[in-house]
């Protein structure tokens, strides 16, 4: 049995997902956390978004997602972080900026109980604030 193909673009053999998107990854050590949080910050009503700027060549996006026991048990931080990375991933592919650290920050009772397109509109608000267009 051969598997499907995968569906391809009209302009070539690449599909569409790898031509949109840099390159993005997920924040791992704690250092990169703490970096972050002593670098920029914006505060809206469904998230905390910390930013950091890394200075160097490479052009990765890296991306952390941090919930405290505030929110609650396992279970609802877990729902918490699936909600914040499902939320990243329709938006900071085409708002956030290459060679930048992102961390999203879950807040308690308004993560999980805020509508999906509410938590998208927070994260684009806190990407304007930190990124101001020239």
């Amino acid at each position: 049995m051969t598997p499907p193909e995968a569906s391809l673009d009209t302009r070539g053999t690449t599909p569409l997902a790898v031509l949109s998107c840099a390159d993005v990854t997920t924040l791992r050590h704690r250092a990169d956390f703490l970096r972050a949080a002593r670098a920029l910050r914006r505060g809206t009503e469904g998230m905390l978004v910390q930013a950091r700027d890394r200075r160097d060549d490479d052009p990765t996006i890296r991306i952390g997602f941090t919930c405290s026991k505030k929110i609650g048990n396992a279970v609802a931080r877990n729902r918490a972080k699936r909600r914040l990375r499902a939320v990243a991933d329709a938006v900071l592919s085409t708002k956030a900026k290459p060679g930048w650290d992102y961390v999203l920050v879950g807040r308690p009772g308004v993560t999980i109980g805020r509508p999906f397109d509410a938590l998208k509109d927070d994260l684009r608000y806190a990407l304007r604030k930190i990124h101001p267009s020239p």
